[in-house]
Order: C-alpha cells, then structure tokens, then sequence
C-alpha cells in the first residue's frame, strides 16, 4: 500500500507484534469517513447523536478508568537518566520497548489496525512533521482526521520526498490501567501507547509529537514547540499583530484565542483571529523574527464550564461534525454538561452509561456528575468562526509578544512586561498558579510550571531553558515577554479583574507597548501599565480596584523570590547561570 520502503517494513513489523486480522490504509476521503462512522455505531464505539440538532455529531464514552492523561505511565526512553531530566519520567529504551511489547504481543487478534498518514503543519511547509500512527480504534482515527491533516495527500508527500517520520503505534489492548504505557524514543523518533483509548493519550500527533518529541526536534534544528495559543488582533487600521500565550490549565486559553472585543471599546474597531488554541511551533524566518504556525486542525477542548458566555465562538463551532467524549447523553441524543448552556436536564444517561437525573449523590455523598470533569469535544478548527486566513501558510504568521501566565490571588500584578529577552525567559521559567478545586492538591498551593510545558517538555529542561536563551541571540528583534494575571483578590477574596471577556484591554497594552507607542513604569519585576494607560471605557469598577490590579507588595515578591532558590535547586547544577543570575537580580532590585 506505499512505495516508501521504510514505511512498509515498520507497518509489517508491528503488525507482525500485535496480530490484526487486517490492515486498512486510511485515504482521509469523506466516503471513509461515512463508512469508518457506520461501522463504530454498528460495534458500539460511538453513537450518532440527533442529526437535525447536532448534524456529523458522535458521542464517544471512555473506559471508567481511562479519563485523562497518566502522567506517571508517561515516560522519555533515552539512553541516559540525564538527557530525560529531573522533571520526566524515565526509562531506558530497550526495557521500554520489551515491556510494552508484551502488551502489545496479539493484541489487534479480531481487530483492524488502521495506518493514519498525517501531518502537524502545513503539508510540505519548513514546519511540517509527517507521522504515521497504528492505531485499532476507529474512534482515533476520525479523531486524528479532525485533529491533523491526515490521508492520501500525506502519504503522496511522504512517499515523493523519501522522508523521515514519526512512528507512532497505538494499540487499546485490554485497556488495563496496571498495562498502560506512553513512551516517548525521542533519538528513534517513535511514541508507542498501549492500553488506553482516552484523547490525551492515544491521539500521538497531540501532546506526544507535537510537544514531547516536536521539543526535542526543536533543539536539535534550531526551532522552538510550545505549548501556546496564538491570536491575532487587528486594528482599525488593518494591522494585525500576532501573540503567543502559555498558561497552564483552568487559566483561559482556549477562551482567550477566541476572544469577542468588550463592548466598551467594539467602538474602536478591533477584530481578534485565532490561530490555534494550544500548541505553537515557531521559527526564526528570514527577516530575522519569530513565526509561528498551529500544528494541529482542530480543538481537543474541555466541555465541563463551556457555555455561550465564556466562548461564544466556541459554543457555535462544536454544533457541527464534533465528536463528543464523556459528556451527558439527552433522551434526545443531545449533548449536555454542567456548566454548559440551557436548562438541567430532568434525566438522561451519565458518562459512565448510567441512568442519570440531577440531585443524584454516591455513597460518599459528592453530587453524580452527568458529564466527567474532563469531558472533551473533538472539533474542527474551521468550524470556528474567528479561524485565521493564514491556517495554511507555510510561513506562519510574525510573532509580537510572547504572554506567561497564572493564578496568582495576590503575588502578580494584571500585567507586566520582562526588561528583555532573558529577563522574560526567567518570567517563563518561573510562571506558576494556584491550585483550583479542580484540581488535585491543596487549594490554594503554588504549583510552578515553566512555560506550561512541566509534563510537555520531552527532554531535560535545563536544556530547555537554555534553547530559549539562545533563540532570543538569534533574532534580529525579538518578540517582548509580557506576565499576565487575571485573577488577583480583593480582600474579601472577590476577583478584581471583571472577567475574560475585558481580556482585550490589557492586549491592547501590551501590543502598544511593542510598537513603542507608549510609557511604562519601571518596577523591581519588570513595567507595568500607567494607570491611566488601560482603556476601562465602559466598565464601572472603583479607580482603587486598578490600583490594587497593578500594585506590587515588595514583602510578597521578596518571599517568592525566595522560594525560587528551592525551585532551582531542583533543576541541579544543570540550571543555566543565566537564570540564577536573573534571580539574584530580582532579590538586588526588591532590597
């Protein structure tokens, strides 16, 4: 089925380990799609939701104990400890691939293995990354036909240029949680998963090439992957200017990459694009500036809090040809889940196939959910109504300003700027938010994730850092790095910022500071905004409350200042110097 020699042999290989009764070859055509849709219905892997309402909608229910990425059965496999780092799980290669092997020996017995050609970028662009992924669920394969650019137009490229690829095996197996492996051969660029079907996990052109291997290739080509959404906000004028964001979960970002202008300042003309919604793959272009391109084709976002106020824009895209896992299934095969739009539904079936009404508590007496708080939408890009016209653009679009942020209920200011390029990378490296109820751990307790990318980044991270030290030397103008916080507390406890939605305001700022249209005041951690210098036409908050947003508590950053040194400690003696001496930095300008 290929004349890429390579290619065959590989596919020959795994099907020779995992035994499937056949092997089909994905084409990506809409007839494929029709009868791979059919054919899940028929076997129960999805059901076809009410076409009038949800029209090309399937709804998709995970194993109950497969909801999420397994951090702890993800693993780098190099030939060292060191090159993994002490932030990743490890595992030498060759014990890797035998344990798993075992799992995946006879697997696919009864099954179909499905060979996905796709492609992360552009096909044929500086930025595209051709993989190939074995997988025996139907339910990855129209999930990857969503997510990247897969099929024949891929294979063709492939097959013409002779080129390398990732290998990328994925097989269910028993689904077995104590025989579930992600591992991640970065020098054989292969990812093999077994014994999962969750998105996070299985659908390997995501976080698994596009982060963990995509940030390995990144060093060693001279390009960065990051875990990024990118937008673009145009001016009345015309102009747009590009930005790149990374926050780690329950800070926005998705939301955020499909922003609707605030009516207070509509009146000024402003248009938002997005991009993408969570992965970056930037480069250094000709013109000596960054650019950056969305990998991905589609959006793998959380449902649970989604609704018409937070993302209009997104509500309206997953109407359509969206493949919904985990939520609540209506009477109607409709889609529903809390903090979502309508009514309650009086009953329905929950994400694990039980008859569900609202009230329901278990036997700890905790509320039944009808749909898991990591409940998922598989929906194209396109449907998005604020898509980019520079989705396939080979070069990507010129990046102004670089934004870290966190939950941070009174450290962090709403905004600030780094002095430069180093400076701003030892605001990413240091980036940190306070744990939600959502989230494991104790609320309240500062969990520091460097660029977002703590479970992302698929080699030691003090290279990491240092690949960021050195992208910055080689830029003739360098984007500016910006901190963001959206979520600073009064003293009672209330937020202080009125909501994503006013998020435009502080952009506006920040893309006139890198036009240098504009003053900033110059503090211990960087400038922030003159107070007068946010547009708040339109909002009724007090002038104190923008006091408090930009107001810097030496005593408070003088703590935090001091717990970085245990967090560096961390990173062994490998820490770039240049990150300590930004560090001493801060703690000479607080005194």
């Amino acid at each position: 089925m290929t004349k890429h020699k390579i290619l065959a042999k590989w596919v020959k290989e795994c099907a020779e380990l995992c035994k499937p009764d056949r092997i089909v070859w994905i084409d990506g055509s809409e007839a494929e799609k029709e009868r791979l849709e059919k054919e899940a219905a028929r076997a129960g892997e999805m059901i076809k939701l009410n076409q009038k309402k949800l029209p090309g909608c399937f709804y998709h229910r995970t194993a109950k104990n497969d909801v999420a990425r397994t951090e702890h059965l993800t693993f780098i496999c190099t030939p060292t400890k060191e090159e993994a780092g002490p932030t990743n799980n490890w595992m030498p290669p060759k014990d890797a691939y035998k344990k798993a092997a075992e799992y995946f020996k006879g697997s696919m017995r009864g099954r179909t293995m499905y060979v996905v050609p796709f492609s992360m970028g552009p096909v044929g662009s500086p930025f595209s990354k051709i993989g190939i992924e074995l997988t025996d669920s139907i339910y990855v394969v129209l999930n990857m036909r969503i997510m990247t650019r897969m099929g024949k137009a891929v294979l063709s490229f492939l097959e013409k240029t002779n080129g390398d690829f990732t290998r990328c095996l994925h097989g269910k197996a028993e689904l077995d949680i104590n025989k579930r492996l992600i591992l991640h051969f970065p020098q054989d660029n292969t990812i093999w998963s077994v014994g999962s079907g969750y998105g996070g996990n299985v659908l390997l052109g995501k976080k698994c090439l596009s982060l963990r291997i995509g940030s390995y290739l990144g060093e060693k080509e001279g390009w960065m992957a990051e875990h990024m959404l990118i937008m673009g906000i145009e001016d009345p004028t015309g102009r747009i200017d590009y930005i790149a964001a990374a926050f780690p979960s329950a800070c926005g970002k998705t939301n955020l990459a499909m922003l609707i202008p605030p009516q207070g300042i509509r009146r000024k003309g402003y248009r938002i694009w997005t991009v993408g919604d969570d992965i970056a793959w930037m480069r250094i272009d000709t013109d000596g500036r960054l650019w950056a391109v969305n990998p991905e084709y589609g959006l793998f976002g959380v449902a649970p809090g989604t609704n018409t106020k937070t993302n209009p824009n997104l509500m309206t895209a997953i109407q359509k040809n969206t493949i919904y896992t985990n939520v609540l299934l209506r009477k109607d095969k409709t889609v529903w889940w809390e903090g979502g739009d309508g009514p309650i539904p009086t009953d329905g079936w929950d994400w694990q196939g039980d008859k569900w009404r609202p009230g329901q508590i278990d036997e700890n007496r905790e509320p039944i959910l009808g749909a898991h708080p990591n409940a998922r939408f598989t929906v194209p890009i396109k449907n998005v109504s604020s898509i980019t016209n520079r989705l396939e653009h080979h070069h990507g679009v010129p990046i102004s300003a670089i934004i870290f942020g966190g939950r941070r209920a009174r450290l962090a200011p709403l905004v600030y700027e780094s002095f430069n390029w180093q400076h701003g990378v030892f605001v990413g490296a240091t980036m940190a938010s306070e744990r939600t109820a959502a989230q494991v751990g104790k609320i309240g307790e500062v969990r520091r994730d460097p660029m977002a990318m703590l479970p992302f980044c698929g080699y030691n991270m003090n290279d990491y850092f240092r690949h960021w030290l050195a992208m910055g030397g080689k830029m003739s103008s360098p984007p500016k790095i910006f901190h963001v916080n959206w979520f600073r507390k009064d003293e009672s406890g209330h937020f202080l910022w009125p909501g994503f939605g006013e998020n435009l305001r502080v952009l506006e700022w920040i893309i006139s500071r890198c036009r240098n249209e504009i003053d900033a005041e110059k503090t211990p951690i960087g400038y922030i905004p003159h107070e007068n210098d946010i547009d708040m036409t339109g909002l009724r908050i007090p002038r104190e409350n923008m006091h408090k947003l930009l107001n810097i508590n030496e005593k408070d950053w003088v703590e935090e200042a001091d717990s970085l040194d245990e967090f560096f400690a961390s990173f062994g003696k490998k820490l770039p110097k240049e990150l300590r001496h930004e560090l001493a930095g801060l703690k000479k300008r607080l005194k």
